[in-house]
């Protein structure tokens, strides 16, 4: 099986001979003699002063650095010693998601469930996008087998058709969009990960309600590095599977006297797993921070990014079920692991759409101005974006000032093939339009004569196809333009008033826009094959059924809307350190959110007023009027959120937990645009959450396990399927155990687990009340073992994860069942005591074939008599390999 593995190129063994040079340069000097350091006193972490939060995280990073560079084997810590240090790491860990103290709080001291990453551990994740790091979050499980982004997020049973409406994604503690998402977006399209990530936070359920966004799903803050009090930096060289080529870059130094800066960024390209004929990912990011430290002991930060990414978008293909339901194989000459129906023939899609004239033509029909767009499928589902955000952390006399500032603007598209029904034989499809012809008596009456059969040719070459048992099948070719702003801003106040007590005042602020313009529907008859070729049916009575491979499509909608919003919550906060041991915390939001937008109107029609062209006879175009998004002109929603939580301490390694809370979701511009203008129901979703859980971090192990309960109540979502726009309206419950788990067992042994439990079903969704919420698994869990050997050259580290996702239902009516998949992947690290780390990591190494959908475009559809359905699999095997050099 072809996975078009890449071996390294002389670009990539040139990088490694000069970073080399460097290195023995560095080492050189190094040898020379220096005058020894004193030994400095150490303070147990209940000794320590508190620090401000900026340095703690400075600090902190600096640690884990140090701990992670390899030391020669003479000077190799004792196991019990590693162990301990590992443990110790786990137990001052501070976080700062979550937390109504600007100074963070010990992640064993906090009443919610949060999982951290620091830079070591993302890479050793090796996700293949910014959403598939989501991968080492229980209770989360994300699809990401569409690419570089538009991946569909799931939290702890919530029911959602796609994308993340349960996901809020910030870069530094601001939200990169004031609505967590919309159709055709979720917030990681926004988002790449660098090397200028420090570490990332993922805050699940607890106080989230209360904070920021309001998210009552999960909050993922990616923190960048600052820059400390020396120069560091590095630079990366990456190639693999699919001719990837991408280079990462990041420095860091002091600016004079308490200032300093940090920049990095990356690029690539690479022609995807998926074979495409072109490049499928294709772009980078810049990301620059400057920061003073102030002389209360708080900071002042400034960052900016821009990022212009082109990724091509997947979505389902054809697939062979197992009679037993058990397993699939691939479609007939099309590689499930690796083939998709992208090529040079459909990489540029010209759609047809126009506006009404208000005149009329001879035949009484509404005369329209015929309009084209053309789209390049290589951008795909990708982003040109700028972030600008500014951090302050300061005291005010007794009181303590944060705040976090974020904008963002820029497109997000989509262009993209969208899958249809299942294959079928050609001479099926033209009897179809056969009949689909003399049914209409405007094009009979035209054609003169009813058809009695019809021919096909290739589009380019015009070849006619006379095998009429050719697989073929009929695609969606969609276009959507968003042009987002977004501009967020928190403030809060907190101060100690005494009793343990410290109590915190927040501001947020939202506002928002988007201006969204769609062409969906329009669909083209291709091949079953990779690189599909496009084909035209012309009936014998002269009617053409296709035309430039466009067919009827199953439904056409075209858009054009532009929205705006706010949201403004303001809310307080208490935590109560009760004693040593006890520690409580509550709080409550009042958040008010408002919403407008303006629709131009569309119906469906004969673009060319020609009946024989049968593709074009009802596509979308506009009336020339508009609507509004809501009754009235403006929507306005005001909610109350509510928390509480406590954490005790049974020791200093040793903690359990409970919490309880009450969030909402507000709707978003799809949601208003989907609902009737005379719809009674509440357009807000009312979620509540109960939380148990302990933690608890020794030198032989680590474990982080939370049980939750939770309700959905009038959970909103649409589609667009074969049938059009669909909106549903559902709720659910769901009940789980997740867990993180880290034993070490050895010197340099880790074994790590992570994994989830859930039973989610509907309580009431009509005749699909008691159905278990689709494409969620009851089980997933991933265990990774890993093996760091110190040498007096450096260290390495090996490391191997092996993934279990049960089966789930494709749909919420329950009918086809995806079934239950395993992967393995596996990796190794050379760290280099003069700075060079070498990194080899690979992929879904059996090639396994796990589905993470079935056809969305026809929710509920099952296998045919052969056992052929379309879904999204996995992408096949891939490795990855990396060269670099620190300082």
């Amino acid at each position: 099986m072809n996975t078009r593995t890449t071996m390294p190129s002389r670009t990539l063994l040139a990088t490694a001979a000069l970073a080399a040079l460097l290195a023995a340069q560095r080492a050189h000097a190094a040898d020379q003699p220096a005058a020894p350091a004193a030994p400095a006193p150490a303070a147990s972490a209940a000794e320590a002063p508190a620090k401000p939060v900026a340095e703690q995280q400075v600090a902190q990073a600096s640690a884990e650095k140090a701990a992670d560079q390899p030391a020669p084997a003479a000077a190799a810590k004792p196991a019990a010693k590693a162990a301990e240090d590992a443990a110790t790491k786990e137990v001052n860990q501070i976080i700062v998601t979550g937390t109504a103290r600007r100074e963070g709080l010990r992640k064993l001291e906090a009443s919610f469930s949060i999982t951290t990453a620091d830079e070591e551990q993302i890479k050793q994740a090796a996700p293949s996008s910014t959403a598939d790091l989501l991968k080492i979050v229980p209770g989360v499980f994300v699809e990401t087998t569409g690419g570089q982004s538009g991946a569909n997020m799931r939290v702890r049973g919530f029911p959602t058709p796609g994308d993340g409406p349960y996901s809020t994604f910030q870069l530094n503690g601001s939200a990169l969009f004031g609505l967590p998402t919309l159709s055709f977006f979720e917030q990681s399209q926004m988002f790449r990960l660098d090397d200028t990530i420090e570490r990332v936070e993922v805050l699940r359920g607890g106080p989230s309600p209360i904070f920021g966004s309001g998210q009552p799903g999960i909050t993922v803050n990616f923190i960048q590095k600052k820059g400390g009090d020396a120069a560091e930096g590095g630079l990366r060289l990456s190639t693999g599977t699919a001719n990837l080529r991408r280079i990462d870059g990041v420095f860091s130094a002091p600016l004079g006297d308490k200032w300093s800066a940090m920049v990095g960024g990356f690029y690539r390209s690479s022609s995807g797993i998926r074979d495409t004929e072109f490049p499928a990912d294709r772009g980078g990011q810049f990301s620059g921070m400057l920061t003073r430290k102030l002389d209360d002991g708080g900071s002042v930060s400034v960052y900016a990014r821009a990022m212009n990414d082109k990724n091509a978008f997947y979505t389902a293909i054809p697939v062979v079920g197992s009679n037993d339901g058990k397993s699939v194989s691939s479609f007939p000459g099309f590689d499930a692991l690796t083939a998709y129906y992208y090529g040079n023939e459909l990489r540029h899609v010209t759609l047809e759409g126009g506006r009404a004239t208000g005149r009329q033509r001879a035949d009484g029909t509404p005369e329209i101005a015929r309009e084209t767009t053309t789209r390049d499928f290589a951008e795909g589902r990708g982003a040109k974006v700028n972030t600008f955000g500014a951090m302050l952390d300061t005291r005010l006399g007794s009181w303590s000032l944060s705040n976090k500032l974020g904008y963002t603007s820029g497109s997000v598209p989509t262009y993209a093939l969208f899958s249809g029904a299942n294959p079928q034989t050609l001479g099926s499809y033209i009897n179809a339009q056969v009949t689909a012809a003399n049914d209409s008596a405007r094009v009979r009456n035209a054609a003169g004569a009813a058809a009695t059969g019809g021919t096909a040719r290739f589009v380019n070459g015009g070849t006619e196809i006379t095998d009429l048992n050719r697989q073929v099948v009929v695609n969606g070719m969609w276009a959507v333009d968003k042009d987002m702003q977004s501009f967020t801003n928190e403030t809060r106040l907190s101060r100690e008033v005494g009793g343990g007590h410290t109590l915190t005042f927040g501001l947020y602020l939202a506002d928002y826009s988007s201006h969204d313009q769609w062409m969906l529907g329009q669909a083209q008859l291709m091949t079953v094959e990779p690189h599909a070729r496009l084909i035209d049916v012309t009936l014998n009575n002269g009617v053409r059924a296709s035309g430039r491979g466009f067919v009827t499509p199953p439904f056409s909608f075209n858009l054009d809307g532009k929205y705006n919003g706010t949201n403004t919550a303001i809310y307080v906060a208490d935590e109560w350190k009760v004693n040593e041991q006890l520690r409580l915390d509550g709080g409550v939001r009042f958040e008010q959110q408002r919403m407008s937008g303006t629709l131009a109107d569309s119906t469906g029609g004969d673009i060319d007023g020609d009946p024989l062209t049968l593709y074009n006879n009802n596509l979308s175009y506009f009336t020339g009027t508009t609507s509004q998004l809501a009754p009235g002109g403006v929507s306005r929603l005001r909610e109350t959120s509510l928390t509480f939580g406590a954490n005790y301490n049974l020791s200093r390694s040793f903690s359990v937990f409970g919490r309880l809370n009450r969030g909402h979701r507000l709707p978003d511009f799809d949601v208003l645009r989907g609902r009737a203008a005379s719809d009674p129901t509440s357009p807000v979703e009312d979620i509540s959450q109960v939380e148990i859980g302990l933690k608890t971090a020794t030198p032989l192990y680590t474990a982080f396990v939370t049980a939750y309960h939770n309700r959905l109540k009038n959970s909103q979502s649409q589609q667009f399927t074969n049938a059009g726009n669909t909106v549903e309206r559902a709720s659910s419950k769901a009940t789980g155990v997740e867990f993180e788990a880290s034993l070490r067992p050895l010197r340099g042994l880790t074994l790590d687990l992570i994994g989830n439990y859930q039973k989610s079903e509907f309580t009431d969704f009509g005749t699909q009340t008691g159905n278990i919420v689709p494409r969620q698994p009851k089980l997933y869990y991933r265990f990774t073992p890993s093996y760091k050997l110190p040498t007096e050259f450096g260290a390495f580290r090996f490391f191997g994860t092996y993934s279990y996702v049960g089966e789930r239902f494709a749909a919420n009516n329950n009918v086809l069942k995806l079934p239950a998949y395993k992967t393995l992947d596996a990796g190794i690290v050379a760290q280099m005591n003069n700075g060079i780390e070498v990194r080899f990591t690979g992929s879904n190494l059996t090639n396994e074939i796990g589905l993470t959908e079935g056809n969305f475009r026809a929710p509920g559809a099952g296998a045919d008599e052969n056992g052929v359905f379309l879904a999204r699999p996995l992408f096949g095997r891939s490795y990855e390999l990396s060269v670099g050099f620190t300082f």
